[in-house]
């Protein structure tokens, strides 16, 4: 009986230290008709140190982390391999900045659709969580 007990503490203890991962403001761009990529937008909070390490939507063929910067006159977009959450900070993947790129649409993304989302985090000790969102989809304020 106590090496149940012990081995359930394990699970709960387990359980406990996975990060929390906040989610605020998420939605998605319309796109026009035959437009290839979206952007997904959203504020991410961390209760614990994680990186964004990647994310997938079933409307599109890939989705990854990019990020807008000026250089000099220029605003430039490069792809990032991870995005660090750093506990108790929150990100913005919003317009000219971090933002989520959906590439190969399958379909047009049509305002007020919901367009599903997974995020995966790592945790310094390596282990992954998975985040599963719903955005709505809107045209740019």
């Amino acid at each position: 009986m106590n090496k149940f007990l012990l081995g359930f503490a394990g699970m709960v203890l387990c359980f406990s230290a996975q990060a929390e991962v906040k989610v605020n403001d998420a939605w998605v761009r319309t796109t026009a008709p035959g437009q290839p990529v979206a952007a997904a937008y959203m504020q991410l909070t961390s209760d614990s140190d994680v990186d964004l390490v990647s994310a997938s939507s079933d409307v599109a063929g890939s989705v990854e982390i990019h990020e807008m910067s000026m250089a000099g006159e220029v605003m430039k977009m490069r792809q990032v391999k991870l995005l660090p959450l750093k506990a108790g900070k929150a990100v913005e993947l919003a317009p000219g900045g971090y933002h989520l790129m959906l590439l190969d649409l399958r379909h047009q993304i049509k305002e007020g659709e919901i367009v599903p989302i997974a995020l995966v985090t790592k945790d310094k000790a390596g282990k992954e969580n998975t985040i599963y969102l719903k955005l709505g989809a809107r045209a740019a304020k």
